[in-house]
């Protein structure tokens, strides 16, 4: 009838006159649950755990009143709680080991009473699934999970005090002490160096059974493999960093709430999740080296600058000239952040191909700076570096790859020596001279854009590329890209000169008076 008040008077009543009668407590529980006196209730189902070990409805009333108690859903979560964590999603996923051992019976009297109570404790109160949401960072005074910690410690620790029989406080008192010694990981240290104090100092070290462990509560959501430096979002989902960011190259919001995440894409300040880390490399030490060496692998094969480069398919580029890019399409974003994460830096830029894809010739670019904006583009500051042709196409993840060889330009001496340093100072007198009668408003332009024009060398034969100064004004003169690649090419400096040369005087003539 829910008459909750009446109920609990007449199970006092009850309990008085027969106080080892574990449906007495059942029923005195129940109505404390139903009036909202969370602890009281757990105080009378601890009861008869220890009166009735067998008895598996009970068990479960026992388990719904301690998974509220310990892992409140959000509506339920305690005012003093800190708004970091009220705000995260909260959820409780008990393992079949822990549901299988509730109905496990042990051969002694004693032995159910304080085994049974101990184990329900320890599980509830330390479930790994619980503790992939927990986000902690270096720089926190307390974790979340510490401070969360503290509050069922008092609570459990009231409401095990509290029991009247002096056999069971003797046995929960043994209870009580594992309990403050659970096995809590070690506290990181703050970036001072110093220990903390006061209620953030660490538990001793106790282990966990095994059986209550598994690698399935610490697998990432996106790619059902181990959590490899996992990252815990505003919302409170955690997943692995890369995986993570491979979703957001597609929508900036979180893969599982679908909570905005613009302002924390834009920053870019992933910190791991601490807590998170510390259980995998304690309890799954030959999972992790096995994920490990999975990802060092990956990273070795995309380092590679010279089997399956990375391509960027948009535009002419020429070595030692800049070149800004803005990356918005997904692909290049996973392209640009790879070489990034390899630490090579580096990847090709090839011009449009309507039958092969790209261009069989292209520029290597170096990263020099990446700016992000909330919505995922970015503007990436890159340089050429060097030359190349392509001997075959691929794909990676979306975006073009090909297997590439480097240009050099073939080196002369003696009289074709003497040749190509005539035709050098010559071409490069011309240029000048060209871009010396541009227009005001076109040199201010082509500055602002290519900066300004290198200077002569004094060894044409320097650089493996060729002179900077002949890049420069292959990339600002007005020309075709076609006409530009066939330039870039050719692997004779001479040839190229000469080339150059043409041009020059053909726009030389053709400008208007």
């Amino acid at each position: 009838m829910k008459n909750y008040q009446q109920a609990l008077y007449d199970a006092e009543v009850l309990c008085q006159n027969k106080p080892h009668w574990p449906k007495g407590h059942y029923v005195k529980a129940q109505a404390l649950s139903g009036l909202g006196r969370i602890e009281e209730a757990l105080k009378e189902f601890l009861y008869c755990v220890a009166l009735n070990p067998e008895w598996n409805s009970m068990k479960m009333e026992a388990q719904k009143i301690m998974c509220e108690m310990f892992f409140p859903a959000f509506e339920n979560v305690h005012d003093s709680l800190t708004t970091p964590f009220c705000n995260r999603t909260s959820y409780t996923r008990l393992k079949p080991a822990f549901l299988s051992s509730i109905n496990t019976q042990s051969s002694s009297e004693d032995g159910p009473t304080a085994e049974s109570s101990k184990e329900t404790i320890l599980r509830l109160t330390k479930n790994p699934s619980q503790e992939n949401d927990v986000y902690r960072c270096i720089d926190s005074s307390i974790s979340h999970h510490d401070f969360y910690f503290e509050e069922n410690k008092k609570t459990l620790g009231k409401v095990l005090s509290s029991l009247p029989s002096a056999s069971l406080k003797r046995k929960f008192s043994s209870d009580v002490g594992d309990f403050q010694n659970l096995d809590v990981p070690s506290k990181i240290p703050r970036k001072d160096g110093d220990a903390p104090s006061g209620n953030s100092a660490s538990f001793p070290i106790k282990e966990i059974p095994t059986n209550l462990m598994d690698a399935s509560d610490f697998e990432c959501s996106l790619c059902m493999r181990l959590f490899y430096e996992p990252v815990t979002t505003p919302c409170g989902h955690t997943f692995c960093l890369k995986c993570l960011e491979r979703c957001l190259d597609h929508n900036p919001h979180c893969p599982l709430c679908k909570e905005k995440l613009s302002d924390f894409l834009a920053s870019r300040t992933y910190k791991k999740t601490i807590l998170t880390e510390e259980l995998i490399v304690r309890y799954f030490p030959e999972e992790l080296s096995e994920r490990k060496k999975v990802y060092e692998e990956e990273m070795k094969e995309l380092s590679n600058l010279n089997k399956d480069v990375p391509i960027f398919v948009c535009t002419m580029a020429f070595p030692t000239i800049p070149c800004p890019l803005h990356v918005f399409e997904p692909r290049y974003r996973l392209m640009i952040r790879r070489c990034m994460e390899t630490g090579t830096k580096q990847f090709g830029m090839c011009l449009t191909d309507e039958l092969k894809g790209f261009a069989d010739y292209g520029c290597m670019l170096e990263i020099r700076n990446v700016k992000f904006f909330p919505d995922g583009r970015s503007v990436v500051d890159t340089v050429g570096v060097r030359r190349f042709r392509v001997l075959s196409h691929g794909q990676r993840d979306g975006y073009n790859t090909a297997n590439i060889e480097y240009l050099e330009d073939e080196k002369v001496d003696g009289a074709e020596y003497d040749e190509l340093v005539r035709i050098h100072d010559s071409v490069y007198d011309q240029a000048v001279s060209w871009f010396t009668s541009l227009k005001d408003n076109m040199k201010v332009q082509i500055l602002n854009h290519f900066g300004p024009m290198p200077g002569k060398e004094r060894e044409p034969q320097s650089n493996p590329s060729g002179p900077a100064w002949y890049w420069w004004l292959l990339a600002v003169l007005p020309l075709e890209n076609r006409a530009q690649l066939a330039i870039l090419a050719m692997t004779s400096l001479k040839d190229r000169l000469v080339a150059i040369r043409r041009v020059l005087i053909f726009v030389t003539r053709k400008r208007p008076r």
